[in-house]
């Protein structure tokens, strides 16, 4: 009962997303705009930086508390023996599918990567830290976000396995290679229209374009 509870709680706080909440503020709906996606880039391209930041700052925050704190809640009437590093990953699992199916919103939200790394930041800060360097390279060169991103979550296996000493949580290896195919799935939309040759990609990010 301890982990239904907890992973109720994450994937309903996973749900909330930034970019409908701060939609309201403003009185747009970036579901509508854009590629329709309610994720960080989109808010991006629609909105602006700001905008976006928030955006990112919520869905960070949301996979950072689920994992970090709601996982270690104390439920005295319904505590039970379950491992604490196997709740660390349950409850972050849950955060990550609030922010892709959110049950608020019409099960609409982003691709999971803002709470994915708001949850591995609360398990291993070397790791994310790396993987969003990855991030930051691959943009700089291609200027596609999607394709960093899938990347970027396929490295945290690696940086994972390379600081494993330090983790201390057996199940957080296996769990990166689950992540990163459920970011590669929910990206599909990006690869196909790479293949296409048609995804978006931000010419101001990189460092060899065309000049005019």
């Amino acid at each position: 009962m301890e982990i239904l509870i907890k992973m109720l709680l994450s994937y309903l706080l996973g749900s909330t997303s930034g970019s409908v909440l701060l939609g309201k503020l403003k009185g747009v709906d970036i579901r509508n705009l854009g590629s329709g996606n309610a994720g960080g880039t989109n808010a991006f391209r629609t909105q602006g930086a700001a905008f976006a930041a928030g955006v990112l700052a919520i869905d960070i925050l949301k996979g950072f508390i689920s994992t970090k704190f709601i996982s270690a809640m104390n439920l005295p009437l319904f505590s039970g023996s379950l491992d604490p590093n196997l709740l660390l990953i349950l409850c972050g699992i849950a955060a990550v599918l609030g922010h892709v199916y959110p049950i608020y919103h019409g099960f609409r939200g982003g691709k999971g990567a803002g709470a994915a790394i708001g949850m591995v930041f609360a398990i291993s800060w070397p790791t994310i830290s790396l993987a969003i360097l990855l991030w930051l390279v691959i943009l700089l060169l291609t200027g596609y976000v999607g394709l960093g991103t899938m990347l970027g979550s396929v490295s945290v296996i690696y940086f994972a396995h390379y600081f494993k000493d330090t983790i201390n949580n057996p199940y957080f290896l296996p769990f990166t290679i689950f992540l990163s195919f459920f970011i590669i799935y929910t990206h599909r939309s990006n690869i196909k229209r790479m293949f296409d040759g048609t995804e978006s990609h931000f010419e101001k990010a990189m460092i060899f374009r065309k000049r005019n």
